[in-house]
């Protein structure tokens, strides 16, 4: 059982990751650039000021654009190449799917992870116990980012489709809430709708250990119980809800 499970998860990742970045690694320069562009804007924009909240941010970027980009590439696995036929005719189930193609993402993002990382270390100040609530507030907005994404692919019809879902995704939650700057940079009352994306409370859990902004500890444990509660519906709606052996 656990080796047919760990070669199913491991298909998911020779599939979408491995041939990828074997075959065309051009592709791995678009993975890096995005969070890299706007960083540095707002490095040059702010004189070096922010360096270390976009450096946070563009890590928060990764995680998200990881997810969202999950969902083009089920929809082409599915409308495309009809893989998702193969798999839900077969024992695997939603969640081992979902496991697989979630680290499939990992592997390919691994290099702009450790330049990122990389990066941090460098530029962001924290703590040991900080350093392990940013890797964990990372980790659930991937979750987060991983379930939206699965969900959507699945109502797709077209890959084309999904490409406009990632033109709306992007800026709903990576360049508009404050992801690459404190949250104290939004004026009231617009201050408010940028709480209305879970990546605001993902931003405000990790620059509370950078020391850019303090929410106090209510805050702190609302941005918490936020980001928890958004992802474990998401993630329960992909799981349940989403059209997986309908298609």
């Amino acid at each position: 059982m656990k080796r047919r499970i760990g070669s199913q998860i491991m298909a998911s990742i020779l599939v979408n990751s491995i041939y990828a970045m074997i075959n065309y690694p051009v592709v791995l320069i678009n993975t890096l650039l995005a969070p890299l562009a706007i960083l540095a804007v707002v490095t040059f924009a702010s004189k070096g000021a922010l360096l270390p909240v976009a450096a946070v941010g563009a890590l928060i970027m990764s995680m998200v654009s990881s997810g969202t980009s999950l969902q083009q590439d089920l929809s082409h696995l599915k409308n495309d190449m009809r893989l998702q036929d193969m798999i839900v005719s077969s024992p695997t189930t939603s969640l081992i799917y979902i496991i697989g193609m979630a680290l499939s993402e990992i592997v390919y993002s691994i290099p702009t992870l450790a330049f990122l990382i990389v990066l941090n270390l460098i530029f962001v100040k924290t703590t040991i116990t900080g350093g392990f609530i940013i890797f964990m507030d990372m980790a659930t907005i991937f979750t987060f980012s991983i379930s939206l994404g699965f969900f959507l692919s699945t109502f797709t019809s077209d890959i084309i489709q999904s490409w406009g879902f990632s033109g709306i995704l992007s800026p709903l939650l990576t360049t508009i809430p404050p992801v690459y700057y404190p949250i104290t940079y939004i004026p009231f009352p617009y201050r408010y709708l940028a709480y209305l994306s879970p990546t605001t409370y993902a931003s405000v859990i990790a620059q509370s250990q950078t020391g850019f902004y303090d929410p106090g500890a209510e805050g702190f444990v609302v941005s918490w119980i936020v980001l928890l509660a958004v992802t474990a519906i998401l993630t329960y709606l992909a799981l349940k809800r989403s059209r997986w052996r309908e298609i």
